[in-house]
This record gives C-alpha cells, structure tokens and sequence, in this order.
C-alpha cells in the first residue's frame, strides 16, 4: 500500500504510528508505551516515550558511556530504518528524519522534514 496526500488525517497519523512502533519493534523488540503523532504543514513529529530493556539498564550502571555511545549510534539505526520504511511505503518526498532522544527519561522526539512543493 502506497500512502499519498492528504498528510494531516487521522488514518495518516495511524499509519505513522504503526511505522513508528514497526522499526521499535524491528530493533527492541518492543513498541513503546507513549505514541503522539502531530503534522504542522510540511513537519511531521512523533513524541514517543520507549519502554528501557533489561540489557539497557545493566549497561547505565555499569558502563554509563558505553550506554550513551550505544543509544546515540541505535537513535542513527532508527533514522536511517524509519526513512527507508516511509520512502518504501510512501510517495512523500522526504527531505530530512531528525531524531533526539533522552536515556534518561526514554523520550524520542522524532521530526519527518517534507520537501515543500
């Protein structure tokens, strides 16, 4: 199923969310907890809040660097995951995936950049 326009719809939105949680799945797997998607114009953002593995934690009390290095390079892994899902599932003419995401709190704010017409 290829989506097309219009982006701001709420079957829109549930698709987003359902490629949200697929490349959580694909990666943790599990989904998360907390899933908002929002459309301002061409930006797309996703606040998710992720559910913190067993493995996750024995790693911050441990090794908290090597915790952070593995969190930034996995937040890499899902960008790079989550275009690849849009641009095989979608129409839409990505320009950026932008991505932060807090250990501390394991909140992910998540921006999908469209390229203006």
């Amino acid at each position: 199923m290829i989506f097309i326009f219009p982006i701001d719809s709420n079957e829109t939105k549930k698709f987003l969310s359902r490629i949200y949680n697929d490349v959580s799945k694909d990666l943790f797997g599990v989904g998360t907890t907390m899933l908002k998607v929002t459309v301002d114009e061409n930006i797309i953002t996703i606040q998710a809040k992720h559910r913190r593995s067993q493995r996750s934690a024995v790693l911050e009390g441990e090794v908290p660097n090597l915790k952070q290095e593995v969190d930034f390079h996995l937040s890499l892994l899902y960008k790079k995951k989550l275009m690849q899902k849009l641009n095989g599932e979608t129409e839409w003419n990505l320009e950026a995936v932008l991505r932060d995401y807090d250990s501390a709190t394991q909140f992910a704010f998540t921006n999908i950049v469209l390229k203006q017409k």
